[in-house]
C-alpha cells in the first residue's frame, strides 16, 4: 500500500511547543502507512530539518505573509498545489494567515484541518490584525481540531466546538520517557554542579507568554530564604538578552542556569526538585504533562488550561500575587509521586493520540 502524505504547515522546525506536539506524533505513527511531510515559513528555524528528512519527510520553504506580499503569499501557494497533487490532506498548526492558504488548499481539493494550540495572540496591533485574520478559519475549514477545551473556545468559539467536525486531540507523550530515574537525578545533578541545591525549574521558550521575569521576581526572592536554592531555565528565544539583564539586575546570576535549548529535557526533569510555571496563557503545555510524569510538584499559573490537571502534583497559584509563589516555594518540602498510571488513563500517551491521529486521517478520505 502507497503512503499517505499529510503536509504539515508548521511554521518553523526549531524547539517549540506546537513543533514538539507534531514531533512526537510523527515519531509515534506507524511510518509504514503514514508519512509527514512540511511546510516552513522561517527558513533559519530548521533545527529538526535534518532529523525530519532522515525520518523520511519533505520539507518546503514558502514566504511568510508580511502584509505588503499578500499576492505573493497567494501565488506561492497556489504553484505548490499545482506542482504537487499528491498532498490531499493539509494540517496547519499556523493559524495567524491560515485562511488565506486553507482557501488555496480546498480550491485544490485538498482536504484541510486547523490546529489551536494557544489561547492569545498577545498584545498590540499585531495580536489586532492576527485575530482577524483567523476568525474565518472556523468556517474555512474543514475540521478543527484543538489540544485543550479552552484552545478549541478562543479559536473557534463555543458553538463550533460542538460541531461534527471539531476534534480535541491533546498534547501527548511518550510517557516511558519521562518516568523517573534516580540513576539519571544523581548523574545530571553532579552534571549541572547541583547536588546539595534545592532545584526549581522550567522550561519553555524565551517568549511573552512564559512569564520568564515574573518567575525570576519569585525566584530572587525565594532564594532569600533558601539560600541554597538554583532556578533551572531550559530553553531561548527572544527574550534572551531581556531575561539576562533582569538577572543581573536582581544580582541572582551565580543561582540561575540558563541551559538554552535541550533535546534531554526526560533527563532534566530528574535533577528538578519543583516544577514552576507562571505563564500568561498557554494552549496545553507539554511541560506540564512530562514534568508530571517525573512526579514533579508543578506549581502553575491559573490562567493555564484545567486539562492539563491530569493529577495531585498540579497546585495552580495566580500570577497577580507573587507572594503566594514565593511562599509556596519557600515552603515546599515534598517528594516525588508515580503518577504514570495516572496520565496514561487521562489519553496523554502519544501512543492513543497517533493511533486517533492516523485513524482520523483515512477516515475522513474515505
Amino acid at each position: 500500500m502507497e503512503k499517505l502524505r499529510v503536509l504539515h504547515m508548521i511554521g518553523g522546525l526549531n524547539v517549540g511547543g506546537s513543533q514538539s506536539v507534531v514531533l512526537n506524533l510523527y515519531k509515534n505513527v506507524d511510518r509504514e502507512k503514514i508519512q509527514f511531510d512540511f511546510i516552513i515559513d522561517e527558513p533559519n528555524q530548521i533545527r529538526y530539518k535534518e532529523m525530519v528528512e532522515e525520518m523520511g519527510a519533505k520539507v518546503f520553504v514558502l514566504p511568510k505573509l508580511k502584509g505588503f506580499n499578500v499576492f505573493k503569499v497567494k501565488k506561492a501557494w497556489r504553484k505548490f498545489f499545482k506542482d504537487h497533487p499528491e498532498y490531499k490532506i493539509l494540517h496547519s498548526h499556523v493559524r495567524s494567515y491560515a485562511s488565506i492558504y486553507i482557501s488555496i488548499a480546498k480550491k485544490f481539493g485538498v482536504k484541510t484541518i486547523i490546529h489551536s494550540h494557544s489561547t492569545s495572540n498577545g498584545k498590540g496591533i499585531t495580536a489586532i490584525i492576527k485575530k482577524i485574520l483567523q476568525r474565518p478559519l472556523r468556517r474555512k475549514a474543514d475540521y478543527l481540531m484543538a489540544c485543550s477545551t479552552e484552545a478549541g473556545k478562543w479559536l473557534y468559539g463555543e458553538k463550533a466546538c460542538k460541531k461534527a467536525n471539531y476534534i480535541f486531540l491533546p498534547n501527548a507523550i511518550d510517557v516511558s520517557s519521562y518516568v523517573f530515574n534516580e540513576e539519571i537525578r544523581k548523574d545530571y545533578r553532579a552534571k549541572l554542579g547541583v547536588e546539595d541545591k534545592f532545584v526549581i525549574g522550567h522550561a519553555g521558550n524565551f517568549r511573552e507568554p512564559k512569564n520568564h521575569l515574573f518567575l525570576l521576581e519569585v525566584f530572587s526572592e525565594v532564594l532569600k530564604v533558601r539560600k541554597n536554592a538554583v532556578l533551572l531555565l531550559a530553553g531561548d528565544g527572544e527574550l534572551r538578552e531581556q531575561i539576562e539583564s533582569k538577572i543581573k539586575e536582581l544580582k541572582i546570576s551565580s543561582s540561575v542556569i540558563l541551559l538554552g535549548s535541550r533535546d534531554d529535557l526526560d533527563k532534566l526533569y530528574n535533577a528538578m526538585d519543583v516544577f514552576a510555571f507562571p505563564s500568561l496563557w498557554e494552549g496545553l503545555p507539554v511541560a506540564i504533562v512530562e514534568a508530571q510524569v517525573s512526579g514533579l510538584t508543578c506549581f502553575m499559573s491559573d490562567r493555564v488550561t484545567k486539562d492539563v490537571d491530569l493529577t495531585s502534583l498540579v497546585k495552580r497559584l495566580s500570577v497577580d500575587d507573587k507572594k503566594a509563589w514565593v511562599d509556596s516555594l519557600v515552603n515546599f518540602n515534598a517528594e516525588r509521586l508515580d503518577v504514570v498510571s495516572e496520565i496514561e488513563k487521562r489519553g496523554f500517551d502519544i501512543k492513543y493520540t497517533a493511533n486517533k491521529i492516523t485513524n482520523f486521517y483515512f477516515e475522513i478520505l474515505k
